[in-house]
């Protein structure tokens, strides 16, 4: 066997030095070549009502289907990035954006090798949110640093959407569907500061003389009922038209929605569907402590209310009829309309809320099963202490 000579034994080890050298260089710097990218879960867009109604709750309701993240997935915004070091530094800067400030978080990656999805905090502008009526592109700008490695700057274009733009679900990244009907409770607006009016108007009626929700044993169920539609007459009153506008311009295969006015809407254009009437009637109702709920069938909305404080007895209503509509479509073997000609208002108030509540009523109980069921497009959403804890009132 041939001896290698001094020489070629240099070469050999300074060769060996050198691919060494060469393998740390590309260990520990190929991460920053690569850097990270910008992400979200709902393909570019972001809701303004999924910020306002769960900011002060714990709720998580919009979550990554990687559950090994790290920061707050209320954020909506993370960065995605692999990590070569145990217990690396990580700093990220946000940008500022008409609709938050600047920020700077940092975090600490524990695992080396692990690709990471991390939210920075993110200081939302809710006064900016709130009055986001329509979809409007926001360039984000992020910077960040890894182990004081600056990584190469990234921007990404999103969609901020109205807030009008309820999310009735999202495809995650592994494919699995997410009901989130839990968001139709943030137009449910109990403390708008409108709501005073509407029970003065509806006290003046006469109707009743007070709004006690469930307060008393004798006739609860008839009193209740009483309260209930003495706010459906003076929502009767203000002449509100059906409307049947649902769509958004959300193109998007990942988030679905629906267009929700919110109680400043509806009473500023005296229009409701059958969504925006169940949210604006829920409101009423959950300010004067009578329990409302949210039912919702494919294509559908109505609402619903406990006549009792033990939850046993449920009446339900239609209210598109709370508008100006034709009751031969609900009813069309009874030729309504003609029988309401010469009615005084409150006579066509009463019967309309009458056939409404048989109509509501026989809808649920052919849907009663499926409505209980948790499939998609089937709902049944107590506004009770549970929900809020989830899902506060956007505040309009």
């Amino acid at each position: 066997m041939k001896q290698l000579n001094k020489w070629q034994w240099s070469t050999l080890i300074l060769s060996a030095i050198l691919v060494m050298a060469f393998s740390v260089f590309i260990y520990r710097y190929e991460p920053f070549k690569s850097g990270f990218e910008i992400t979200d879960q709902l393909g570019g867009n972001i809701f303004p009502a999924t910020i306002l109604s769960t900011a002060t709750t714990d709720a998580n309701l919009i979550v990554p289907a990687d559950s090994d993240y790290i920061g707050n997935p209320k954020s909506c915004i993370a960065i995605r990035l692999k990590n070569s070091y145990a217990n690396s530094k990580l700093r990220i800067e946000v940008a500022e954006t008409p609709f938050f400030s600047q920020s700077v978080s940092e975090f600490i990656l524990p695992k080396a090798g692990k690709e990471y999805l991390v939210f920075p905090d993110i200081i939302w502008n809710y006064q900016a949110l709130r009055d986001n009526n329509q979809a409007v592109p926001v360039s984000i700008s992020v910077k960040a640093e890894l182990n004081k490695k600056e990584l190469p700057q990234r921007l990404k274009t999103i969609s901020m959407r109205s807030i009008n733009e309820c999310p009735l679900g999202y495809v995650d990244d592994k494919m699995k569907f997410h009901d989130t009907g839990e968001f139709f409770a943030a137009y449910v607006n109990e403390e708008h500061p409108q709501i005073d009016k509407l029970l003065r108007e509806a006290l003046d009626t006469r109707i009743v003389n007070r709004f006690l929700g469930y307060q008393g044993n004798a006739h609860q169920s008839e009193n209740v009922d009483k309260q209930v539609y003495a706010l459906w007459n003076v929502l009767q009153k203000r002449n509100f038209k059906y409307s049947s506008t649902t769509n958004t311009s959300l193109s998007s295969n990942v988030v679905y929605t629906q267009r929700v006015r919110t109680l400043d809407d509806a009473l500023e254009s005296s229009q409701i569907n059958c969504v925006d009437g169940s949210v604006l009637l829920a409101s009423l109702m959950k300010a004067i402590n009578i329990n409302p709920i949210l039912v919702r069938i494919p294509g559908h909305m109505f609402v619903g209310y406990y006549t009792d404080k033990s939850h046993k007895n449920m009446n339900f209503l239609e209210t598109t009829m709370i508008g100006d509509v034709n009751l031969d479509d609900f009813f069309p073997d009874e030729k309504l309309d003609s029988t309401m000609v010469g009615k005084s208002q409150n006579q066509m108030s009463k019967l309309t809320y009458e056939k409404s509540k048989e109509y509501a009523t026989r809808k649920y109980r052919e849907n009663d099963s499926l409505i209980h069921s948790g499939k998609v497009n089937y709902m049944f959403l107590e506004i009770d202490k549970k929900t809020r804890a989830q899902v506060q009132p956007i505040g309009k």
